[in-house]
């Protein structure tokens, strides 16, 4: 018997992920997502009510996943696996017992590395030369459920937050295809996280975001890669000015903003 499935979700990685469902034949039992005035400047901010329309998809609007409502609707469409995917508020132990099967997360890391928030600007600051996309089912921690699957993103020094999502939002779409059939059929394998191998990154707001003499122009570099697009961007301050710096180039001997041990030379920008 095939399983009745429902999918919240806010962003254009869910939507992404929605469009590939029905693309290969899926089929959703009930959408979710935020009420249209909630959280309008979240990057890749969606609204599902065309595809919904088009699919003939029953469409949740909340404020909440924990509120009352989500519990009524789960029951009511006896849901058995319930994706929350790009979706900032952590579903307690009461909404995640109601679907039969249980939860689906997917976290932009190679799980139990980076666990928590700001997972594509962390993977560029750090300089990692990998990361990736986790497949998991959801359970009461953050990002500690057993894996569904997992899929591998290569970085360089040049990769950007614009092109990592990009290529995020592909895994996505990519772990969504590869493992469908499991998970309608019965048949997913999970596997327990490593504890040993865990690290947590912190969440990241956009002050984080400002250019200081006292970096290097590694330092300067990975951070204007790592907050561009669709994030709030890097930026400088001097005197009452600020500007808003969304790529930039670096040289040892000349340039508009003095590092540590060069300058900075901005490409991209804008004067505030």
């Amino acid at each position: 018997m095939k399983k009745r499935i429902a999918f919240t979700t806010c962003v254009q990685l869910g939507l992404s992920c929605i469009e590939e469902i029905y693309r290969i034949g899926g089929k959703l039992d009930l959408l979710i997502t935020l009420k249209d005035e909630k959280a309008k400047n979240k990057s890749g901010r969606i609204y599902l009510d065309k595809i919904a329309e088009k699919q003939k998809t029953p469409l949740l609007k909340i404020n909440n996943i924990n509120d009352s409502e989500v519990i009524d609707a789960l029951k009511k469409h006896r849901i058995d696996w319930l994706f929350i995917i790009g979706w900032s508020q952590i579903a307690r132990k009461e909404v995640l017992e109601i679907p039969t099967r249980g939860c689906i997360g997917m976290h932009p890391t190679l799980l139990p590395e980076g666990r928590g928030r700001a997972a594509i600007p962390w993977a560029i600051i750090k300089g990692l030369d990998k990361t990736g996309v986790t497949m998991f089912k959801l359970d009461e921690g953050v990002d500690t459920g057993e894996i569904i699957g997992q899929g591998v993103i290569k970085i360089n020094k040049n990769t950007t937050a614009t092109e990592l999502y990009k290529k995020v939002d592909k895994m996505h779409v990519e772990l969504i295809s590869k493992y469908w059939d499991d998970i309608v059929n019965d048949r997913v394998v999970l596997t327990r996280q490593d504890e040993s191998k865990t690290t947590e990154w912190p969440g990241r707001k956009p002050e984080d975001g400002e250019i200081l003499s006292s970096m290097t122009m590694d330092e300067a570099d990975k951070l204007v890669r790592a907050v561009t697009h669709p994030y709030p961007g890097a930026f400088y301050r001097k005197d009452d000015k600020s500007i808003k710096i969304w790529s930039a180039k670096f040289n040892p001997l000349e340039g508009k903003i003095k590092l540590k041990d060069g300058y900075l030379i901005p490409i991209d920008y804008e004067e505030e």
